[in-house]
């Protein structure tokens, strides 16, 4: 294996090039946060860390929309910060900063808005490096393929995002019933919507966001509320950090780990002693939620009508021996165009379940992917999945399309691996 850092897009067509003459295989590497093999390669890694950057600011862009041009080695932290410092934003703030834009795009990356897109949904157009080393602008008519290319089309150079303006987000947490969080009428009642739920504690740990154009003080802070503006505007996590404090849960994760029938007594405790913290600041730092341990995971995309059932059933399938000391995660999705995104054609719940690194990850997580399957989830393609080309044929009624369209830009296969083998029946 060999990786390549091209400093431009000649160099970028180049290693393509030289790699199909000499029946080699190329990755894009994106930000190395995925937990599939989807860049796993004997070939050629191809890191496009160099090109990064806003390079376009349109504010009369299509539709009326302002839109920018970006280049998809930009980690997703970057872009946010550098849009902020322009007065825009994605629609859906991410809550991930090391994902680049190229990764994020590839596997589909979401937010928490019932009724936002995802990344890839905010694709206006696309510019890449096919497997014959020629520089591509996507046309319209592929764009849908490329939007959630699992790098099988090329090596994505740039992309143009469809963004709005700047405007502060209110976000709360606080503990509520899971009935509560489970019932539509709490996702439909914010612009952002997830939570955290314990498989053995009646109550979730809930976070939800609503834009505050008036920008309003907090009416609760957690103990911190006396320090300046700048230091409340931090994140009111859900999963890893914000269900008992970063401390507490990464310690209760080690109590388990030696001392596993602990598991449900600690969940129950987490859920219970989450306060009630509420932030107002730039929707991409309020909502940051970095983790408190580093874990392996499966996420899946159910349609949002079998969301409820489907979290009940994984929840009580985890709380028979497999809990493992972080809570499975919710979030919400509007419907994709994307053909090869999980959320193509539906409006989404996300469901992931997490296990820290140093414990077995695969009876949780191949119980909790049993489970999803029977509620016909589609896995997040950038987490484990056991999902094959029967699988993903059956899921996706776009794929004859995607294939088409990927027998255009890589009818040589440069840009394959076992993974995309595996998924797209090479």
């Amino acid at each position: 294996m060999a990786t390549a850092r091209p400093l431009d897009e000649a160099g970028v067509a180049g290693v393509v090039r030289r790699a199909a003459e000499r029946g080699h295989t190329v990755r894009p590497v994106g930000g190395g946060h995925g937990f599939s093999d989807l860049a796993v390669t004997d070939g050629v890694h191809l890191d496009t860390s160099v090109f990064s950057g806003i390079t376009a600011v349109s504010s009369d862009g299509r539709g009326g929309h302002a839109t920018v041009r970006v280049r998809a080695g930009t980690t997703i932290g970057d872009l946010q910060e550098a849009l902020d410092d322009r007065g825009l934003a994605l629609r859906v703030p991410l809550d991930l900063r090391g994902p680049t834009v190229g990764g994020a795009l590839a596997v589909g990356a979401h937010g928490s808005a019932p009724d936002g897109g995802s990344l890839s949904e905010a694709v206006l157009g696309m510019r890449l490096v096919d497997g014959r080393g020629r520089v591509r602008d996507v046309p319209r008519a592929d764009l849908d393929a490329a939007r959630t290319g699992l790098g099988a089309l090329g090596v994505v150079l740039d992309v143009e995002l469809a963004v709005v303006p700047a405007v502060p987000v209110r976000v709360t947490r606080s503990s509520r019933s899971v009935d509560e969080v489970l019932d539509p009428g709490f996702w439909d009642a914010h612009d952002l919507a997830e939570a955290a739920l314990f498989p053995s504690a009646p109550t979730a740990v809930a976070r939800w966001a609503d834009v505050d154009p008036a920008d309003p003080e907090p009416e609760e802070a957690d103990e911190e509320e006396d320090e300046p503006r700048e230091a409340r505007e931090r994140t009111v996590g859900v999963t890893s950090a914000g269900a008992t404090g970063r401390t507490a849960l990464g310690g209760a994760v080690v109590v388990e780990r030696a001392v596993p029938r602990l598991a449900p007594s600690l969940n129950r405790v987490a859920s219970r002693l989450a306060r009630t913290v509420s932030a107002t600041g730039a929707g991409y730092r309020v909502l940051s939620d970095p983790p408190a341990v580093r874990y392996e995971q499966t996420e899946w995309a159910l349609p949002r009508e079998a969301l409820a059932d489907g979290l009940r059933a994984l929840l009580t399938a985890l709380a028979d021996g497999l809990e493992t000391g972080l809570p499975v995660r919710m979030r919400l999705g509007a419907a994709e165009s994307g053909w090869l995104h999980p959320a193509h054609g539906r409006a989404t719940g996300w469901v992931a379940v997490r296990v820290p690194r140093g414990t077995d990850p695969g009876p949780a997580l191949a119980r909790a992917a049993e489970v999803l399957r029977a509620h016909e989830g589609r896995p997040h393609w950038g987490t484990r999945h056991d999902f094959t080309a029967v699988d993903v044929a059956r899921a996706y009624p776009r794929l004859p399309d995607f294939r088409r369209v990927r027998d255009d830009y890589d009818p040589d296969r440069v840009f394959t691996n076992p993974a995309l083998a595996r998924l797209l029946d090479d």
